[in-house]
């Protein structure tokens, strides 16, 4: 499979083209294409951070997920401020980051300087089911309407 990549922000071809760092990795790592060091206080709003990048999946049979660097979020606070963030195939607009910073009140604040990687991009499979409306289902299930904490521990 191609997915097709522009590149927005020139310093991105110095930084490295995405790509996978380990030969099992399974996202490729995205820049924060900043012309300065972004500040971001804890429990302020999401901010935007550009990639740099813009990318064409062009298959309805995938999507691709923009998700955290795990040591990210839990070594300093930086998480992502829609916690996943969806590219759909038909998407070619710029690749922005949505990033907060949850530690507490009082805290420190995060700095992501230009050139950090901040989030990582990865490429899913997706399934579009067709819904056939139905007064009724036609199987019961054990669980059945039991929702949060009907399972048990």
């Amino acid at each position: 499979m191609k997915v097709e990549l522009k590149v927005l922000d020139e310093r991105v071809r110095a930084w490295g083209l995405p790509r996978y760092q380990s030969e099992m990795a399974a996202a490729v790592d995205l820049f924060a294409c900043l012309g300065e060091p972004l500040v971001i206080a804890p429990q302020s709003p999401a901010q935007f951070v550009p990639s740099g990048i813009a990318i064409h999946i062009g298959d309805p049979g995938v999507a691709a997920i923009i998700v955290p660097r795990s040591g990210l979020g839990h070594k300093k606070g930086l998480v992502l401020g829609n916690l996943v963030g969806v590219l759909d195939a038909d998407y070619t607009g710029p690749v922005l980051i949505s990033v907060w910073n949850r530690s507490e009140l009082g805290s420190a604040p995060i700095v992501i300087e230009p050139g950090d990687r901040i989030a990582q991009l990865m490429f899913v499979p997706v399934v579009r089911p067709a819904f056939e409306l139905v007064d009724e289902f036609t199987a019961l299930s054990l669980r059945g309407a039991g929702g949060f904490g009907s399972t048990g521990r």
